[in-house]
């Protein structure tokens, strides 16, 4: 397994929009272990593969405290989302150190197939809906702080560039 680098906003490859994977391959499920990696080192409980630079519909999500409970998700598609919204504080690998609140469905249904090609179903509230739901924006190329006003936008942007700056230094 190998650690990948993750994109960071405002990067133009975040608003990518992935594409479907027509097979369950060895090298899809190489691409879902150094993602799950990446994402336990960063630490993180959710990453897309649009994070890094891989534009293909691929989630790896693990909201559990003992990161014992990895869900992969390909090709992965809301089947039903409740009309009741939930407003949750979000942040993001490509966003770091930014969080602030989105209002999402406070449930969802999400089919998608696992590691072996098979059609799973997930029927997420709480945390894990705000995840899937989060993650499945990245293949959409929306990152969460699109959902913010356009002055927050600027200001992170700016406040992230800046950083990237200082670390070239």
């Amino acid at each position: 397994m190998a650690l990948l680098p993750i994109l960071h906003y405002p990067d133009e490859r975040l608003h990518t929009v992935a594409t479907p994977i027509a097979e369950v391959d060895d090298g899809v499920r190489q691409l879902a272990a150094d993602m799950a990696e990446t994402m336990y080192e960063a630490p993180g409980i959710g990453l897309a593969a649009t994070q890094v630079n891989a534009h293909r519909q691929l989630i790896v999500i693990d909201i559990s405290e003992a990161h014992d409970q990895l869900i992969t998700l390909i090709n992965p598609r809301i089947v039903v989302a409740s009309e009741e919204r939930a407003v949750y504080e979000e942040g993001c690998l490509s966003v770091p150190g930014i969080f602030d609140e989105v209002e999402r469905a406070a449930r969802v249904t999400v089919e998608a197939l696992d590691l072996q090609g098979r059609i799973q179903r997930i029927e997420a509230e709480g945390l894990l809906s705000v995840c899937i739901q989060h993650e499945m924006d990245h293949l959409k190329g929306i990152v969460f702080v699109e959902y913010l006003s356009r002055l927050k936008r600027s200001r992170i942007a700016a406040k992230l560039r800046k950083q990237q700056q200082q670390k070239v230094l």
